[in-house]
């Protein structure tokens, strides 16, 4: 029986994905953690735990006799750009600490199978940036960008070397309706729905033709489930898969939220977040993933905007205040 711990689960992938994990595994056997001490989600069973503490990660897997761990805790790009040592230690230290548990745990005869999420940041400027291959130039510019390819570097370094089972997603822009914006340069994909809900104008913080590669959030989950429980035999990547779902501009998003909603309108009013998401790809190779593991998106433009209008909540004051 596997016992799984997610570190980060009131995040937007953390919230959703101990919710799967725990329909699959049973409640009982999905932990989830943070570094709050409010159970946001409301999880079975919920720990405080600060993934910079190696002694705190130690003790809850330990109680647990975990098996998988999920290490989701992170400082997002543009937040991490305004503080940057901090989304240096966050993103690099917390990885070390969940390695260097899983490879002492192996030399001890209990393997910990690692979880972790790199980014289509890692890449950069001088990147193809049409249909991005999985090996390639990657010379990122900012400090979570940075962490990231290091991060990359350390997860293959570990597997190499130590044999830790290790396995990553380059994931692209997530789009959820179930968590707010969270700071990530690929966030007007999600505050826009909730703009358009409001009835208000969006001012977006991307130029109109910027595209990206994005993912909806089922699509994601999916990916991540289905890659820890590949055989490990099968996996030829052990820095970070190219996942792809879908790419769109902001032009091409509002158009499609327009056929829903066509009083909507949005502006646009590049800042920072310009220059970064620039430096990413327009779209992604993944045909590794799918040769490995079987990976295919499934979700299009026109539905993932069908279920983000259906599903988002706007609640009476949110429409008073844009009233």
């Amino acid at each position: 029986m596997e016992k799984i711990l997610v570190i980060g689960a009131n995040g937007q992938i953390g919230s959703e994905l101990v919710e799967t994990l725990a329909a699959r595994h049973g409640a009982e056997n999905v932990i989830a953690a943070d570094i709050s001490t409010n159970n946001v989600y409301g999880a079975a069973i919920y720990e405080v735990v600060d993934v910079l503490n190696a002694e705190r990660l130690n003790a809850v897997i330990d109680q647990y006799q975990v098996t998988q761990v999920y290490q989701l805790a992170a400082l997002l790009s543009a937040t991490g750009e305004k503080a940057p040592l901090k989304a240096w230690e966050l993103n690099m230290d917390g990885l070390l600490n969940i390695l260097e548990i899983a490879r002492v745990r192996k030399e001890a005869g209990k393997p910990l199978k690692v979880f972790w999420p790199s980014s289509i940041a890692a890449f950069g400027p001088n990147t193809p940036q049409v249909n991005t291959p999985q090996y390639t130039v990657m010379d990122p510019n900012t400090m979570y960008c940075i962490s990231k390819l290091a991060g990359e570097r350390l997860c293959e370094y570990y597997f190499e070397k130590y044999g830790v089972d290790v396995r990553s997603i380059r994931y692209p822009g997530i789009i959820s309706f179930k968590s707010p914006p969270g700071g990530g340069t690929t966030d007007y994909a999600i505050a826009i729905f909730h703009s358009a809900l409001r009835g208000e104008a969006y001012n977006c913080f991307l130029e109109a033709e910027t595209t990206l590669p994005m993912i909806y959030m089922p699509d994601a989950i999916r990916a991540t489930v289905n890659l820890m429980d590949a055989p490990a035999e099968q996996l030829t990547v052990r820095s970070s898969y190219n996942v792809a779902g879908l790419s769109f501009n902001p032009r091409e998003l509002a158009a499609a939220i327009k056929q829903n909603l066509p009083e909507f309108q949005i502006h646009y009013a590049p800042d920072s977040r310009q220059a970064i998401a620039a430096s990413w790809p327009q779209s992604l190779d993944d045909s590794q993933a799918g040769k490995d593991w079987g990976w295919k998106a499934e979700i299009g433009l026109d539905a993932l905007v069908t279920s983000m209008l259906q599903n988002i909540r706007v609640t009476p004051e949110d429409q008073t205040k844009a009233a």
